[in-house]
């Protein structure tokens, strides 16, 4: 039951909010769908994809792209069919329909894929080890920063049915495709010889696959992220980056690239999708001095989803005054605040001003209430006012590791808990970031902001770790920047202080990187301290004057006049 208290306002108008209507207005849907329809961005009201076989095959392009896969699947004798065991497990199977797009919201193909169910294998007979690493956003964001730095080009892979290609070492048995059962063996059933999408055990078979073809080519996986394969042979210096089946190259010989392209092709069905413009909801476009990272379709989809494409903008996303608690009328609907929340975090891989505001929504995923929805939707607000936002990379002078590292003490009202943020910069572009709450309590502000370097200090590490099997880490040491003095005083001296006595000796592994040479950490004022926007909600203009430090704007726009010449 929906609270009906009026907020404490002096303003005479009635709106729905006062009364406790928090539902989208039905009179303005007819608005929010004119408006989609005229946005570039067209592929977020496409028609719905069928839910079956029996829907698909009324469509032509539909039964085409079921023909196409089950004739990939042949071509890779991925099953064999075989007379229906009696004492074996039969997983199910079915079709999955996708639509797939362009960046700019244009239809590149109608996508089917036969999927086995794999909620139906049994654990120890059908699969045993399921694990399968994918690469962080962190490592993207550093191997995009140093083909910037260095100005290498960089390649975007597809790998067709990449599931296809792994082995399995167990025996599956799974039922005939739907709509698509051989005549003269209704009964039998696919002992499949290929992994197939959906098995549990799918994506670690195709990952080892892939893994060994790179290791036999000469690659190295990094023990940083093992996601990561580095080609350093003589003079040449490739990366590769690996998402499942979404691949990104990049290096300073173009000649090797291609060769290794041309090699993959003779391994494994690749599509050379060229230049990087796309990666997993990343829009990435090409400036004349570096890059720009957006999720703008992604964050259109998110607004389209919450029916708030016609909301009006906010300039935080948070106002100084909002804060998550528990208390309360719970939420209607919380897998519906779930998915919107969720999305969101996928949003900050390129939105790091969205950072703090997300994390406080994630933290009552498990009960929402109302006013937890309220915050949310001025979050997405705050989205459709910056929906074209996104990061960017340029070229630097010097390349070093420069992080901010920052507490607020006591932040949660109900745990009394800090939250620390902290941003970590690579020849000034920003490649890691993060804002979170502490698991402990800390007694005072020294501690908190310890406990954040400390944090902050892992991260840079293994960033340090990273680089140097990148064969590009800085000459110089890395420098953390930090706003409270006496923090910075427990990391630089060996001394046992009576009030910092019981805080944990793993934090305590700071000073030694400070004693050693690796780490420099110096005072910055708290005016100039980036992770401040990742501790709390701040007002406009400093919120702004962050966000624009942070290298989060809109895109460059390009105007071209009548001489030829570009204006920017």
């Amino acid at each position: 039951m929906q609270s009906t208290t009026q907020p404490s306002s002096a303003h005479p108008m009635v709106t729905r909010s006062k009364v406790g209507i928090f539902k989208p207005n039905p009179k303005h849907q007819a608005s929010i769908a004119n408006l989609i329809q005229h946005n570039p961005y067209t592929s977020l009201i496409a028609a719905s994809e069928p839910k079956g076989f029996k829907t698909a095959s009324k469509s032509p392009h539909w039964m085409h792209a079921m023909h196409e896969e089950i004739n990939a699947l042949h071509r890779n004798n991925t099953w064999t069919l075989v007379s229906r065991p009696s004492q074996a497990n039969i997983v199910g199977s079915k079709w999955v329909f996708r639509t797939k797009y362009h960046s700019d919201g244009s239809i590149d193909r109608h996508k089917a894929r036969l999927v086995a169910q794999g909620f139906t294998q049994i654990p120890g007979l059908d699969f045993c080890h399921t694990f399968s690493p994918v690469v962080k956003a962190s490592t993207v964001r550093i191997v995009l920063s140093l083909a910037v730095i260095n100005n290498w080009p960089l390649h975007q892979l597809d790998v067709n049915n990449a599931f296809l290609n792994g082995s399995l070492t167990e025996t599956v048995y799974m039922e005939q495709p739907p709509g698509f059962v051989d005549p003269a063996f209704p009964t039998h059933v696919c002992k499949l010889n290929k992994a197939l999408y959906g098995l549990k055990q799918a994506p670690r078979a195709w990952f080892q696959r892939l893994s060994s073809f790179l290791v036999t080519y000469g690659f190295t996986c990094s023990r940083a992220d093992t996601s990561l394969f580095v080609f350093n042979q003589g003079d040449c210096l490739m990366y590769l980056l690996v998402y499942v089946d979404d691949l990104i190259l990049t290096g300073n010989k173009p000649v090797m690239l291609s060769n290794f392209i041309s090699r993959l092709h003779q391994e494994f069905a690749i599509k050379d999708l060229g230049s990087l413009n796309y990666f997993l909801g990343l829009e990435v476009m090409h400036t004349e001095n570096g890059l720009f990272l957006s999720q703008a379709k992604y964050a259109l989809d998110i607004l389209t989803r919450a029916g708030l494409v016609d909301v009006k903008p906010v300039s935080t996303p948070l106002a100084t005054t909002d804060a998550f608690t528990s208390d309360g009328t719970p939420y209607s609907n919380p897998t519906f605040y779930r998915s919107i929340v969720g999305a969101l975090q996928y949003l900050t891989i390129t939105r790091p001003d969205l950072a703090y505001a997300v994390n406080q929504a994630c933290q009552f995923l498990h009960a929402p209430t109302d006013h937890h929805f309220q915050l949310v939707k001025r979050i997405l607000r705050y989205v459709k006012g910056t929906l074209s936002h996104g990061l960017v990379f340029q070229r630097p002078k010097h390349t070093t590791i420069l992080g901010y590292s920052d507490a607020d003490w006591a932040r949660c009202i109900e745990t009394r808990r800090s939250t620390y943020g902290y941003s970590i910069f690579l020849g000034g572009n920003l490649v890691s970031w993060s804002a979170k709450k502490q698991p402990t309590v800390s007694r005072s502000s020294c501690e908190s902001e310890y406990r954040a370097m400390a944090n902050t200090a892992a991260e840079i590490i293994w960033i340090t770790h990273l680089l140097r099997e990148l064969n590009a880490l800085p000459p110089d040491r890395p420098t953390l920047l930090c706003d409270n003095r006496s923090a910075l005083f427990m990391s630089q001296n060996p001394v046992s202080h009576k009030r910092a006595k019981h805080i944990d000796l793993d934090y305590h592994f700071i000073r030694e990187l400070v004693m050693s040479g690796k780490l420099h950490t110096r005072f910055i004022p708290t005016n100039l301290q980036l992770a401040d926007i990742f501790t709390k909600s701040l007002p406009r203009p400093q919120f702004e004057y962050f966000r624009e430090l942070l290298r989060v704007c809109a895109p460059p726009v390009r105007l071209r006049g009548d001489n030829g010449k570009q204006y920017h």
